[in-house]
């Protein structure tokens, strides 16, 4: 089992920044990867970036391509998710996911919500205009 605790959102306004932090404790070796996605009233959850725990690659969803950015500490079992330029349209529940160990050379869909094990309780971001 893996536990993951978010941190960091609030309000905002347009063109502000803000940095969300994820703290994963429990089974975190056997993570594969971790994610964020986000969820605004009335829409389906939404991908917004991943990172491969190991190797550190990165995918990042269309909307938010150039002004967020995903990282991880290792050490301290910790995904972060820089947010810049932000937009009234990133308004959302922000949820941090963690994906458990695949078999070597298996497909994995980082931005498919299907693919991830656990997940955080969500953290609300608002930016105002």
């Amino acid at each position: 089992q893996v536990q993951l605790v978010e941190s960091g959102g609030g309000l905002v306004q347009a063109g502000g920044s803000l940095r969300l932090s994820c703290a994963a404790s429990g089974r975190t070796l056997s993570m594969f990867a971790m994610g964020w996605f986000r969820q605004a009233p009335g829409k389906e959850r939404e991908f917004v970036a991943a990172i491969r725990w190991n190797v550190g690659n990165t995918l990042y969803g269309d909307s938010v391509k150039g002004r967020f950015t995903i990282s991880r500490d290792n050490r301290k079992s910790t995904v972060y998710l820089q947010m810049m330029s932000l937009k009234p349209e990133d308004t959302a529940v922000y949820y941090c996911a963690a994906a458990s160990a695949r078999l070597p050379g298996s497909w994995f869909e980082e931005d498919s919500v299907s693919e991830y094990d656990y997940w955080g309780q969500g953290t609300q971001v608002t930016v105002s205009s």
